[in-house]
């Protein structure tokens, strides 16, 4: 008679290949918890909806000729707001929008200096793809970009047409 089953060598070779298997499974798993992308977001439903109301605030933009542009430099970030019709500066809500990390996106309020310039920090060095808009406290109005950071060149900001 033999050596008993669990001193041989082939039935651990055996079952460590499904153990084996399980560990790393379980750690992906874990990794993937830690690090998810938020690529689709949970209200999509009701930002579908919201669409066409931005696209109306978007040409109320264009009807008012108005312009901006945004230079990102590190964590200083500087508006041009050219105000076309309006009557003055108004305060500006800034929103940059992570186009896959959620967690990144964050809003600003800001107001012009004497000079008609708008500046403000973001808490963190600002990276990759990010969406922009520009638009009063009110909501009446809004304008848009996109740009990949880091970029020396200012962004220009636009209503629904695209100049």
């Amino acid at each position: 008679m033999g050596k008993p089953w669990y001193k041989q060598f082939w039935p651990w070779f055996v079952f460590a290949i499904p153990a084996i298997s399980i560990c790393y499974s379980l750690t992906a798993v874990y990794i993937f918890s830690q690090n998810k992308v938020d690529l689709v977001a949970e209200d999509y439903y009701k930002k579908g909806k919201a669409i066409n109301l931005d696209l109306s605030r978007l040409r109320v933009a264009d009807a008012l000729n108005l312009k901006a542009k945004v230079a990102v430099q590190s964590k200083e970030i500087t508006v041009y707001f050219n105000k076309g019709e309006l009557d003055n500066n108004p305060n500006l809500r800034v929103t940059f929008t992570h186009r896959t990390l959620a967690d990144k996106d964050f809003t600003q309020m800001v107001s012009a200096d004497l000079s008609g310039t708008y500046r403000f920090e973001s808490q963190l060095p600002l990276e990759g793809p990010w969406f922009v808009e520009v638009e009063p406290f009110a909501g009446d109005w809004m304008l848009q970009g996109q740009v990949n950071l880091p970029t020396s060149d200012p962004i220009s900001l636009y209503g629904q047409n695209k100049e």
